[in-house]
């Protein structure tokens, strides 16, 4: 009855077990944090426990001292966090008070934020008693006899602000955390802006950086710099070969290698998959070149080893210079010395270049970058022509032969010559479909002559690539079937540079035509050495004596010897002969006379746009 009256007697902010209205956090989760009972009296502290037990608490420590209450503290630690909760301590304890007790608590981070609730006997000094109290660090404080009543709502309290501070503390390691790993990240970033990810080396963002201040330096401080720039020769046979794990392997071995021996003022990058570059300021020509030639032999002496295989790699190394009277900037200086590397390369690799604007290549490259765009354009709009320079039967004089010879059409309707564009066509990949297109072009000439030129044969120049392409066998086979032209009137001409480059693939697709019923000429005979060994093995039909011989055949007893040679040979073998570049009677009678079969020139006939030859009269 008397329990039933306590209950009725409580304020409205409590429910009926005398457990507060605590917002959002649920009475299981308070009842289940620890609470520590510190009191040397056994009664009381049986008194406190039962109540805890019978509002429901799970886990109720109890110490009978302050040394004990310590104990506990220091036991009951996860990960440099405490598992107790609450305290409830008296303070009238031998040898370690309660206030001796909490001031040790407070000086400790570990424990610095547990409620603690203070028990003592009644008095009539409380305010001093509370006072004391909260100057040691307690939380709360509470007069004995203690009831239940009372004692929930403030243990409750304790816990439900030591959970909020858990919380809290919680969050705000979170936020420690997550900022802490975010100056990570941004320190990450800021490395990788001026880094390679894969080496540890500067990038090709740093190095042009660094290149516009050497460029500076050098044009306020009157001093040479240079830039290195290094390719790998051999990497891609690597890296297919063993895989990109193991490639990435070598850059690095190599990146290591190279930051070993440069100076430490010295600014070593990796500005793509295999190329390096070194910037060297304050330096000379002489110094420079030195110390490239070093790095390229100790690059040539390297060798890496795999579980399997031992690989050489080498380097060619281009070099510009950064001098005070070449006004230029960062991109130019890194772009001449990747020229200066890519001239290194096409000399054979394994050498050291320094930047030269006359270099061939680079001129090549120049005429790439104009002719290129020009190519295309007359690809897709159809702005190549052929025209036809007619070959002479010499003992029948009569022309059933025409050579065609391709010609672009400039926007001012003027033709250009091939010398202009094919060498660029070759180099940049574009001769393919300029072969494809002559080829297709000359059998719809033939097709469409008249009856009584029907007799006419063609004859078609390819390039050296053509012959490694597959698309043109199923083309021409394609072509011959649609139009009804007959294989026999095309004769493809080979030059002898072309067909040894490549011996055994070109005699090949050669036989494949001949299966079709095409000819071939061996263009340019006897510019090389082994021309008559190539002419007993080669299967041409024709031979074409190079212009070389015939142009001062008249006057020239030493190219009369050869020219008539060349002629007796090819007659032995089963073959005809076509002399090049006759461009006088003269001449033309000397090759009757000796047996020449056919004969070329701007005697017998320029190059035309129609099927002509002028009267001859030899």
């Amino acid at each position: 009855m008397a329990e039933q009256q306590e209950k009725s007697a409580l304020p409205p902010h409590f429910t009926h077990g005398g457990l507060p209205h605590l917002g959002s956090l649920h009475y299981d989760e308070l009842r289940s944090m620890t609470v520590l009972i510190v009191d040397d009296v056994p009664d009381n502290v049986d008194l406190l426990k039962a109540m805890l037990t019978k509002s429901g608490f799970t886990r109720v420590l109890t110490a009978a001292s302050g040394k004990e209450a310590m104990t506990h503290l220091r036991e009951n630690m996860r990960n440099h966090i405490s598992t107790v909760d609450a305290v409830l301590l008296d303070i009238m304890m031998p040898e370690m008070d309660g206030y001796e007790v909490c001031r040790t608590m407070r000086a400790f981070e570990e424990w610095a934020d547990i409620p603690v609730i203070m028990v003592t006997a009644n008095a009539t000094w409380q305010e001093k008693v509370a006072r004391e109290s909260f100057d040691a660090g307690a939380t709360d404080i509470m007069f004995k006899p203690i009831r239940r009543v009372d004692l929930m709502p403030r243990i409750l309290s304790s816990l439900a602000l030591k959970k909020e501070r858990d919380l809290r503390k919680s969050r705000e390691q979170e936020l420690e955390t997550e900022l802490a790993e975010r100056r990570i990240m941004e320190t990450r970033l800021q490395h990788l802006v001026n880094h390679d990810d894969l080496t540890g080396l500067f990038n090709r963002r740093r190095l042009e950086q660094q290149l516009e201040i050497a460029v500076l330096r050098s044009r306020k401080k009157q001093r040479f710099s240079a830039l290195l720039y290094i390719d790998l020769d051999h990497f891609k046979v690597i890296n297919d070969a063993e895989g990109h794990i193991t490639g990435d392997c070598l850059l690095i071995e190599v990146a290591n290698l190279l930051r070993r021996e440069i100076g430490l003022n010295d600014l070593l990058a990796r500005v793509s998959a295999d190329e390096y570059a070194i910037l060297i300021e304050n330096t000379t020509e002489a110094a420079v070149l030195e110390t490239a030639e070093r790095l390229r032999k100790l690059l040539d002496a390297y060798y890496y080893r795999t579980d399997n295989h031992c690989y050489h790699i080498g380097a060619s190394i281009g070099i510009a210079l950064i001098q005070p009277g070449d006004v230029t900037g960062a991109s130019e200086i890194l772009a001449r010395a990747d020229q200066a590397c890519y001239v290194a390369k096409t000399n054979g690799r394994n050498i050291v270049h320094l930047f030269n604007r006359e270099d061939t290549a680079m001129v090549t490259l120049r005429s790439a970058i104009h002719w290129v765009p020009i190519i295309r354009d007359a690809l897709t709009n159809n702005k190549f022509k052929l025209v036809f320079q007619p070959v002479l039967d010499i003992q029948n004089r009569r022309a059933d032969h025409y050579e065609s010879l391709i010609r672009m059409v400039g926007d001012d309707g003027k033709l250009i010559t091939p010398n202009n564009f094919i060498p660029v066509a070759e180099h940049m990949g574009l001769i393919h479909d300029i072969d494809l297109w002559v080829v297709n072009q000359a059998i719809d000439v033939l097709q469409n002559l008249p009856a009584h030129q029907s007799h006419i044969a063609m004859n078609i120049n390819l390039s050296s690539y053509a012959f490694q392409d597959k698309a043109l066998l199923p083309m021409l086979r394609e072509k011959l079937e649609k139009t009804g032209v007959k294989a026999e009137r095309i004769t493809f001409e080979i030059t002898e540079t072309a067909a040894v480059a490549n011996y055994e693939q070109t005699r090949e697709m050669i036989m494949k035509l001949r299966e079709l019923g095409c000819m071939f000429a061996l263009d340019d005979f006897g510019a090389g050495f082994n021309s008559f060994r190539h002419l007993r093995e080669f299967p041409v039909d024709y031979i074409k004596i190079d212009g070389s011989f015939i142009r001062n055949l008249a006057k020239d007893t030493v190219d009369q010897s050869l020219v008539r040679s060349m002629i007796d040979i090819a007659r032995t073998l089963g073959k005809k002969t076509v002399a090049e570049f006759v461009e006088d009677r003269a001449t033309l009678e000397m090759l009757r006379d000796w047996g020449a079969d056919y004969a070329q020139g701007y005697y017998i006939g320029k190059p035309q746009a129609e099927f002509t030859l002028p009267e001859l009269d030899y």
